[in-house]
């Protein structure tokens, strides 16, 4: 079986050697983060993505989603991946701490992703929606609704998806139609219908 090695000794050189990363963080008043820290982020890192991820690649191409009775079954350990990815902090990374995340850098995120995206992209999509929905959410939604969503996606509970394509249009973005016309009142008429394309 194929084994996927994450390749520590070149992201560090990248983050120290090339981009003094830990000098930024100081810049920017981030004195926790030296480069013991960032890592041993990447360390642990590595060690979910090749002894936890990277091995759920057969059973993801050999056994795919399926739709059981209105339920989607992924497959095996892929369920019990996300909840140790969930236990280990992994998801709130990019989190405010107002909602219980962690406020790491982007820049501290990227190598842990790429090793994520790289170990086994059908797993990681989950993730990587996820944390894209707690971005639009931090940085555009109302005050009620980063109460009702923020936490429960930072934690895990929940996880975002995307609603991007529509019946009639697959990937051919051209043949899209939903119109969100503004009111006068800050909401939105909406036409037209999305689907689920992903997550």
């Amino acid at each position: 079986m194929p084994q996927y090695t994450a390749p520590l000794n070149d992201m560090q050189f990248v983050l120290h050697e090339w981009l003094h990363l830990c000098d930024h963080y100081q810049v920017l008043g981030l004195q926790d983060f030296d480069q013991e820290l960032v890592n041993e982020i990447l360390t642990q890192g590595a060690k979910f993505a090749e002894e936890t991820i990277a091995p759920l690649n057969r059973e993801g191409d050999e056994q795919g989603a399926k739709l059981i009775n209105g339920n989607v079954v992924t497959p095996d350990g892929f369920a019990v991946a996300y909840k140790e990815y969930i236990a280990n902090g992994w998801n709130a990374m990019l989190g405010t701490a107002d909602y219980e995340g962690q406020d790491l850098p982007n820049t501290m995120a990227v190598p842990i992703h790429e090793m994520l995206d790289s170990a086994n992209v059908s797993w990681r999509l989950t993730g990587m929606l996820n944390e894209s929905a707690i971005l639009a959410v931090t940085k555009h939604a109302s005050e009620s609704l980063k109460q009702t969503y923020l936490a429960k996606l930072i934690c895990g509970e929940w996880a975002g998806t995307m609603c991007l394509t529509e019946p009639q249009a697959g990937t051919d973005l051209s043949l899209l139609s939903t119109k969100a016309l503004p009111n006068n009142d800050g909401s939105y008429n909406i036409t037209g219908s999305k689907i689920f394309i992903s997550s």
